[in-house]
């Protein structure tokens, strides 16, 4: 009924003819501009997304406002993931997780940045409003998600981070001065991993989650590591807020360099590593490889597989790839 009600929604909304007899349908794409416009925003809430952005400001801007960034994520995603499959409602879709992740990373960096950066405030509030409304409305677009769907997302993260924002400092000094940060945010997110709400069908959403706080633990260890050895690749606290440096084609082609140099550290990591840790676990539990597919969906092979996939992932971008663009010089 779910993947049912998804279909016909978003073949509605583009203005297709259901499919019948099995027949794939032809998309009739009226306005161009407007159709690249929200599946590109769409693409905002996805893994690879989260994968190259996220990092991206670890390796451009600060380090400080990529770990702020993935605290506050990680907190609207297990809270909207957990919603909805408590709450059940139609197409399991009630709140957007899409909009909360947009609207907590959007105006999380707006807050954040304002200590660290020199901008405008008022353009930065513009562009944080312009990017959530994107991938807000790309939702609407597509067919994925009711008003109410995205309303009750953006809402919810607006909610859990005023509610949240009083203790960001304090959670900011925990994470990297306390001896009991590694063992408490690894063991945490590694429990509600294993103890997600049970479903009586399979889901994503709990593997989705598990990547999620796979990639909070590991870069709280990772930053953890990092204040331990005295090299956060912070600028000082007594220049700032910096300043943006010059958009000079010498600037932009090291800009570009570690881009590509960190995204594929990242994804070979995660393929590794995916690999690596499904073999074994597979070879643990005794699965035949005609049954791995369905195997991997299994909790106890599910969750180990892509928690340790994920915390290596977070691991290796807060305290390896930053030190790798020292060697190569693009940092």
């Amino acid at each position: 009924f779910r993947e049912f009600s998804r279909t016909s929604c978003l073949l509605r909304c583009c203005s297709l003819p259901l499919p019948q007899g099995g027949v794939r349908p032809r998309y009739e794409v009226r306005n161009w501009p407007l159709y690249v416009l929200f599946l590109l925003s769409a693409a905002l809430g996805h893994e690879v997304f989260y994968i190259t952005i996220l990092p991206g400001v670890h390796w451009h801007l600060d380090p400080f406002l990529c770990r702020r960034l993935v605290n506050t994520w990680t907190l609207v995603m297990y809270v909207g993931q957990v919603l909805k499959d408590l709450l059940k409602l139609p197409q399991y879709g009630l709140p957007s997780t899409h909009a909360m992740a947009a609207t907590a990373i959007a105006f999380t960096l707006l807050l954040s940045a304002t200590s660290r950066i020199q901008f405008q405030f008022e353009v930065g509030l513009m562009v944080a409003v312009v990017l959530s409304s994107l991938v807000c409305l790309s939702r609407l677009y597509t067919g994925m998600h009711s008003l109410l769907d995205v309303l009750c997302g953006v809402w919810l993260s607006a909610g859990l981070m005023l509610l949240t924002y009083p203790y960001w400092e304090a959670f900011d000094r925990f994470q990297l001065t306390s001896p009991l940060s590694p063992p408490v945010l690894v063991a945490l997110p590694l429990f509600l991993s294993y103890n997600y709400p049970q479903l009586d069908h399979y889901s994503p959403t709990r593997a989705d989650t598990t990547t999620i706080l796979g990639v909070a633990a590991g870069c709280s260890v990772g930053y953890w590591t990092n204040a331990q050895l005295g090299v956060t690749f912070e600028p000082p606290h007594g220049a700032l807020p910096v300043a943006l440096p010059p958009l000079t084609a010498g600037a932009l082609a090291a800009g570009l360099a570690r881009y590509l140099v960190g995204a594929a550290v990242l994804l070979a990591t995660r393929w590794a590593v995916r690999a690596a840790s499904l073999r074994a676990l597979f070879a643990w539990y005794s699965v035949e490889p005609g049954d791995a597919p369905s195997a991997a969906r299994r909790r106890e092979i599910e969750v180990p597989s892509k928690f340790l996939t994920y915390s290596v992932v977070g691991l290796v971008n807060a305290v390896l790839v930053n030190r790798l663009f020292l060697l190569l010089g693009i940092l």
